[in-house]
């Protein structure tokens, strides 16, 4: 049969895993991003004498960013639209970029900032901890400056490090660290919380009123609050890597990431496991989800120091990758 006068649309392409960075001097531990097209990603010591890695694409090309410092790593960046980023990591250090400028900030104290979240540009937290998963201490901005929040409990500095942050508003927000410490911000003081896990939570988000924090070592575990209390909901089959990173994102979605390249994703049916069809063998750290819906993911040789072999992940229609 011949159709006259009908022309069929072309099939959309299924979206892909690609590898957008691989075999970096230092690993990648976090990603984030205003957009698809306004992209960073920051993480340790490329041992060059430039410091910690950053690198930012502009929708066109990736640019290796100087921060001005010759040492250490950085852990986590965060920010706004329409500015300011900061990124933190070692020696208690927090940078802000802004204006194409960075300026290293006033922070009391020098263990190692694990994450960054902001309610607003004014109201900002870094949260971190030593390598020994203790130390834990939650600071907020204040001017240019950072202070310790006094709320913190006083056993928290003695049993854990607080690794992560993330909220829905300026009176709602949730901390997660070592040793089952969780920590639930109500608008006017930190107040412990129960998730129902006694190790390690590494990383918590939230999108449309859902979080969702992951953990473990050797197997991981994703757990999720709708307004109700934690549950956890780990796939049926179990997760045979720690995980450390997580997003969530509109329509149900979501991303986990983890040890040995370990990926799972979440749609309307939960969380299952993810075969990116990659030869993946470095740990994944960090995750994040653009607007485009795309899926990154961000990691390297993770386990011990010097962290290198970075490696940068997306699902999604491919975008550039001059200058990387």
């Amino acid at each position: 049969m011949v159709t006259i006068g009908c022309e069929r649309e072309p099939k959309p392409e299924p979206e892909q895993w690609q590898a957008v960075a691989t075999d970096l001097p230092g690993a990648l531990l976090s990603v984030w991003g205003t957009s698809a097209s306004d992209v960073w990603t920051v993480g340790a010591d490329s041992r060059d004498g430039q410091g910690p890695t950053v690198l930012h694409l502009d929708g066109d090309a990736w640019e290796r960013v100087s921060t001005a410092r010759s040492s250490g790593d950085l852990w986590w960046v965060f920010g706004f639209e329409d500015g300011p980023i900061y990124m933190g990591g070692d020696g208690g250090i927090i940078l802000r970029y802004e204006g194409g400028t960075f300026t290293e900030m006033t922070t009391p104290g020098t263990n190692t900032v694990f994450g960054i979240w902001g309610a607003s540009p004014d109201d900002v937290w870094a949260v971190g901890g030593a390598s020994d998963a203790t130390g834990g201490f939650a600071w907020r901005l204040s001017g240019d400056a950072w202070v310790e929040e006094p709320s913190v409990p006083a056993d928290v500095p003695t049993q854990a490090a607080l690794w992560k942050i993330f909220g829905r508003s300026a009176s709602d927000a949730w901390i997660v660290g070592s040793n089952g410490v969780a920590l639930h911000w109500n608008g006017s003081a930190l107040e412990p919380g129960d998730t129902g896990v006694g190790s390690s939570l590494f990383t918590v988000h939230e999108h449309d009123g859902v979080y969702a924090a992951v953990g473990g070592s050797a197997s991981g575990y994703i757990i999720e609050n709708d307004g109700s209390g934690w549950a956890n909901v780990t796939p049926d089959d179990p997760v045979p890597m720690g995980l450390s990173g997580v997003t969530l994102g509109p329509d149900g979605s979501g991303i986990a990431v983890g040890l040995v390249g370990g990926i799972y994703v979440r749609d309307a049916s939960g969380w299952h496991i993810e075969d990116p069809d990659l030869p993946l063998r470095q740990n994944l750290h960090g995750s994040w989800i653009d607007d485009e819906g795309g899926l990154w993911a961000a990691g390297g040789d993770t386990f011990a120091p010097p962290l290198t072999d970075g490696l940068l992940l997306r699902r999604g229609i491919p975008i550039p990758t001059e200058g990387l």
